[in-house]
């Protein structure tokens, strides 16, 4: 029986192996080392951006972002309820409260409800938006780019800057995904918002093993990022520290790792192009099946390929994807919607109905860069032989 995995890195065909023993043999592999400093700017310069702080994990990032964003105690942050817990989890971190909103088409946050909520919901004093029914101040919102699509930036900024809120871009699976129309038009995922976080963890496009990036327009808030992601440290001679600080520094055995992985990006992303396209044009063929579309506004990176399990499809979701277990295929469910979770509970949500669709409908299919077309080729057919059943 096969044996064909989610989503695993790609790491032999390009320079893992001789950037990561350079790092060995130089001794550095801590927090330290040129490889952090390179990985940092060909990062920069791939997302044409001045800077990016490397860090421990995209969740990091998002706790920085949000203390940069001037995110306090008793604030609110307006988050997607359809999301890795990650993009909420450092909401709380900073003693906040989330506001969950629902999803659109694109998976990402629906902006017209969004919308709808600010202008109904809140109100502005002295220039805070301030959620009329709390009494809290809303400070920032966390706009997770969903499987490497990506929302209407341009309208997302629009609301967001009328209402004072600062942006936070998760684009933590949206590496290599950029806007193709419009006014933004070659703006890549987390350049466009005040801040910005990304992934590298090993189920991503391109992986570090385990590590982030914090993006920012403004250097002094990079620079701030760098401190804070370091100990906070004042004087690194007498280790003096005037703030707390967080032990979030990328090792340099991960950056070696990742400015090889970086080289390969454009590479995977084609691969995952032409897998989606083979994988589209086979299973929209089936009755009950659909691959969703990307927007048609971004040259996306394909991260994941989202099948969803309509109702007239012969058996669910759940059974579809025990069945394909059993095929040696791996699948996932969309994650459990964050304000169902026992944390989330008590939070404020508002007019969330289509993540509920997608709840029980969405089934991830196999979308590794080294996929192969005859590994899709048994996926499809193994999805029709229990079709058929």
């Amino acid at each position: 029986m096969r044996n064909i995995p989610l989503s695993v890195p790609n790491l032999k065909s390009g320079n893992e192996r001789k950037y990561v023993l350079e790092a060995i043999d130089a001794e550095w592999v801590s927090t330290g080392g040129q490889y952090i400093n390179d990985f940092e700017k060909a990062l920069a310069n791939y997302l044409k951006t001045d800077k990016v702080v490397a860090c421990q994990s995209g969740t990091a990032a998002i706790h920085v972002a949000l203390m940069l964003a001037g995110v306090k105690m008793e604030d609110e942050v307006i988050v997607p309820t359809l999301t890795f817990i990650a993009a909420v989890n450092p909401v709380t971190y900073v003693k906040a409260h989330p506001v969950f909103m629902d999803v659109d088409e694109t998976l990402c946050m629906d902006l017209n409800k969004l919308e709808n909520f600010l202008t109904n919901q809140t109100e502005m004093c002295d220039g805070v938006c301030v959620n009329k029914k709390t009494g809290r101040s809303i400070k920032a919102l966390v706009m997770v780019h969903v499987y490497g699509n990506m929302t209407d930036m341009a309208k997302l900024m629009e609301i967001c800057n009328r209402h004072n809120i600062k942006v936070i871009e998760d684009a933590t699976e949206a590496l290599g995904s950029y806007i193709t129309e419009g006014a933004l038009k070659g703006k890549h995922a987390g350049t466009i918002g005040h801040f910005a976080a990304l992934s590298f963890n090993g189920n991503k496009i391109i992986t570090t093993g385990g590590g982030g990036a914090v993006v920012a327009r403004k250097i002094e808030d990079l620079e701030k990022a760098t401190y804070l992601t370091t100990q906070a440290k004042n004087d690194a001679l007498y280790y003096l520290h005037d703030e707390v600080g967080y032990n979030y520094r990328m090792t340099n055995l991960q950056a070696a790792l990742g400015l090889a992985q970086l080289e390969q990006l454009d590479e995977f992303i084609s691969l995952k192009y032409n897998n989606f396209t083979y994988y589209k044009n086979k299973i929209d063929a089936i009755d009950g099946l659909e691959i969703l579309p990307f927007s048609k506004t971004i040259k996306p990176n394909y991260w994941f390929y989202t099948l969803l399990v309509k109702e007239n499809f012969s058996i669910n979701r759940d059974e579809l994807q025990k069945r394909l277990s059993e095929k040696g295929i791996q699948t996932r469910p969309v994650w459990g919607l964050i304000h169902k979770q026992k944390p989330y509970l008590q939070c404020e949500t508002y007019e969330i109905n289509k993540a509920l669709e997608y709840y029980d409908q969405i089934l991830n299919i196999p979308c590794s860069s080294n996929l192969t077309k005859d590994d899709i080729d048994y996926i499809v057919e193994s999805i029709k032989e229990i079709a058929e059943l």
